[in-house]
């Protein structure tokens, strides 16, 4: 009975740690396409956001607007995925491009910065940063990550 209890209590512990590990972000190859739009996300590296499933699946896009598209959708981009085996979200770093964590992101929308597919949510480090890219480029608003809703992506196309 005590090896049991013991095999289980490491098994707990290997579990949480596999659970709590961090989704490493990656890069695109050059055969990785948007699954949103059909684009080679490799020939935009600036813009390559990403969505990572607990089942290692992960999900290149050429943009932030495409991304929150599969996000709101995605059983009509992935059926056999949900919401809730999403392990990690990335996006690159209008300044810095750097890969941060989309849920960490300040999104500015309305700018007149544009992307691979035309209007672009930018994402940007800190709230400092969003503000001063809003006013350098006549951006509308700044989101959080939860902020971003189903209707304003669809006014960016």
């Amino acid at each position: 009975m005590k090896r049991f209890l013991a095999a289980l209590l490491i098994n707990l512990i290997i579990s949480s740690a596999a659970v709590s590990a961090e989704a490493t972000p990656l890069k695109p190859s050059q055969t990785d396409k948007c699954p949103v739009c059909g684009m080679f996300v490799y020939k935009y590296p600036d813009w390559v956001t990403q969505v990572i499933f607990t089942d290692g699946a992960v999900f290149f896009f050429d943009g932030a607007k495409d991304l929150f598209k599969f996000y709101f959708d995605i059983k009509k981009y992935a059926p056999d995925k949900s919401e809730k085996d999403i392990a990690a979200i990335y996006v690159t770093e209008y300044y810095e491009m750097k890969v941060i964590k989309a849920e960490d992101a300040f999104f500015v929308i309305g700018s007149d910065v544009y992307g691979p597919m035309g209007h672009e949510l930018i994402p940007l480090t800190s709230r400092a940063d969003a503000e001063e890219f809003m006013k350098d480029h006549k951006g509308r608003r700044i989101l959080e990550f939860e902020g971003v809703k189903p209707s304003m992506i669809k006014n960016l196309d």
